[in-house]
């Protein structure tokens, strides 16, 4: 079995060129709306951490990436979301079909308002 990837650029690096641009650039959109976000690894997926709390997690498999926001993001999004594949709390996209900045943002935002205000489970 292959080792886990210890960092978020060590997971990145090991992908295909085109979903490691991808995500890069969800990267650079989340750290951009959320300059103090904190990069880690969790459940082995990237991770950007907002006040100590899973802000996104994002991954790469064979035939799509996800993005996981929250639950909450997901279902207040649902209708925005309807062109992808969604379950509790992931967004499957491909390169064919990729989310776009501003739902990506709106995402973003709803997750960071959530965590402001301490929304529990």
């Amino acid at each position: 079995m292959a080792e886990q990837p210890k960092s978020v650029d060590e997971y990145l690096n090991a992908l295909d060129p085109a979903p490691r641009a991808e995500l890069e650039r969800i990267r650079a959109l989340v750290t951009r709306l959320v300059p103090d976000a904190e990069e880690t690894m969790s459940y082995a997926m990237p991770t950007l951490k907002y006040k100590g709390r899973a802000l996104v997690y994002f991954t790469a498999s064979k035939k799509h990436m996800s993005l996981y926001p929250s639950s909450w993001a997901i279902e207040e999004l649902k209708d925005r979301l309807a062109p992808y594949k969604t379950t509790e709390h992931a967004v499957q996209f491909t390169l064919d079909n990729p989310l776009p900045d501003d739902l990506i943002e709106a995402l973003v935002r709803n997750h960071v308002r959530d965590i402001d205000t301490d929304r529990q489970r």
